[in-house]
């Protein structure tokens, strides 16, 4: 018997705290992930608690989170507990990263928790990456590796040399990718695009690359790049998944 419950948001109303399929593992003495709302996620942690000590496998219940809660989000919630060893497996996108500098090192510190992605981060040499629980990947010519990248795949491109971005572009352009970014200013973007021109690439293929990347209006610090990125990504992977429910 499973030590730990998984407790899934299955439906929601109105104003809740968090989207139906949220998940969390909860332990005896630990919980992994959070179905958000503060006394709603209290509530269910003990419940899943009280499961365990006395041995009931399944549980559903919808509450409403003012009345029941005395929250004011004034939604309602259903919440379904039951013995698990691990989250539920859920589509992720595939987010290819290339550079382990100051801001790749941002944007894997704040998309590496989200749910939504898959990360295998690419340099040219193991001391270039910190301690980190993503797929890393040594390349000496990282433009060798996109050919491994799945079709569907999000490439952001931040390495520490200009040649080797270009040849990211050039390998990435040759290969099918759901986005790509590049970071760079208006005169990089300028002679890079002339460049893929000369490459044999038409102005429609090349302006599949994003350059900048993030939102410009954030400013220039890693972080800055970084929150700007993840925010435009999840909007992107938010309507992929309503286009895929509607």
């Amino acid at each position: 018997m499973s030590d730990c419950i998984r407790i899934t948001v299955t439906k929601t109303a109105g104003s809740v705290p968090r989207e139906a399929g949220t998940q969390m593992l909860v332990f005896a003495d630990r919980s992994k992930g959070t179905i958000g709302g503060g006394t709603l996620e209290w509530e269910a942690m003990a419940e899943a608690r009280k499961m365990l000590i006395e041995g009931r496998d399944h549980l559903t219940r919808t509450i409403p989170l003012g009345p029941a809660l005395g929250q004011c989000c004034g939604g309602s919630v259903t919440l379904s507990w039951e013995r698990a060893d691990q989250l539920s497996e859920t589509p992720k996108r595939p987010l290819w990263i290339y550079g382990a500098g100051h801001v790749g090192r941002a944007i894997v510190h704040v998309t590496a928790p989200l749910p939504d992605f898959v990360i295998t981060w690419i340099d040219t040499a193991a001391d270039r990456f910190p301690e980190t629980d993503v797929t890393t990947l040594v390349a000496k010519d990282p433009a060798q590796v996109v050919k491994h990248a799945p079709k569907d795949a999000d490439h952001l491109i931040l390495t520490y040399s200009h040649e080797i971005d270009l040849a990211l572009c050039h390998a990435i352009l040759s290969h099918q990718f759901n986005t790509a970014g590049l970071i760079g200013s208006a005169t990089k973007w300028a002679r890079f695009k002339t460049r893929l021109a000369a490459l044999g690439y038409a102005p429609a293929q090349i302006s599949r690359i994003a350059c900048p990347i993030g939102d410009p209006a954030l400013g220039k610090h890693p972080a800055a790049i970084a929150l700007g990125v993840a925010t435009s990504m999840i909007a992107g992977q938010k309507g992929r998944t309503k286009d895929r429910t509607a």
